[in-house]
């Protein structure tokens, strides 16, 4: 590696890599581990997005040259340290909630119906499927086709408030349906 001026980068240099396919890689120092030669660039999208990032992870082993365009001169600070137990709780959260789509796939729920069960989790942590029906509190059903005449309960507070959520929802969902349909309209 003929370029490689130092064993260390320092976060926030400007750092353009050559890889071993002769693709030059041009951006700022996320991070960089020694031992294993790996440096995290942040670098300007390719979709030329202002408000959003490519970050490519080079390992400094497969590139022919490595050189630092500009040093960083301030010392960043400390990142702030991660709650682990928040974030496995939200890990476990999102898998939980990645497993309820896949039994909605599995038993042929439309994606309207997908959709609003999605919508009731968001408020709802009680909500279940039973087949292609979708179970509120343990006693109030929505059927196909998911709309407010199809949620049946006891007459409680319960029901009234799901079926709130499914009329917003379906609101919602109209709206959504009337600016798709505006906007094709106009091109």
């Amino acid at each position: 590696m003929a370029g490689l001026v130092q064993d260390c980068f320092s976060i926030g240099s400007t750092v353009v890599c050559t890889t071993c396919y002769n693709a030059n890689i041009e951006g700022e120092v996320l991070a960089f581990d020694q031992q294993t030669k790996m440096l995290i660039l942040k670098c300007p999208s390719a979709s030329n997005s202002v408000k959003l990032n490519d970050v490519y992870i080079v390992n400094l082993a497969m590139c022919s040259d490595v050189q630092v365009k500009k040093e960083a001169c301030i010392v960043p600070e400390q990142p702030l340290s991660l709650n682990l137990q928040r974030l496995s709780t939200r890990a476990r959260n999102q898998v939980e909630q990645k497993r309820c789509q896949l039994s909605a796939l599995a038993a042929g729920v439309s994606t309207e119906g997908q959709n609003l069960f999605m919508a009731i989790a968001r408020t709802i942590t009680q909500v279940t499927w039973s087949g292609p029906n979708i179970v509120v509190f343990k006693d109030v059903t929505i059927t196909p086709p998911y709309k407010v005449d199809n949620v049946n309960g006891p007459s409680d507070r319960q029901l009234s408030y799901v079926k709130k959520i499914v009329e917003k929802h379906s609101d919602d969902q109209a709206g959504i349906t009337k600016s798709t349909s505006a906007d094709i309209a106009a091109n």
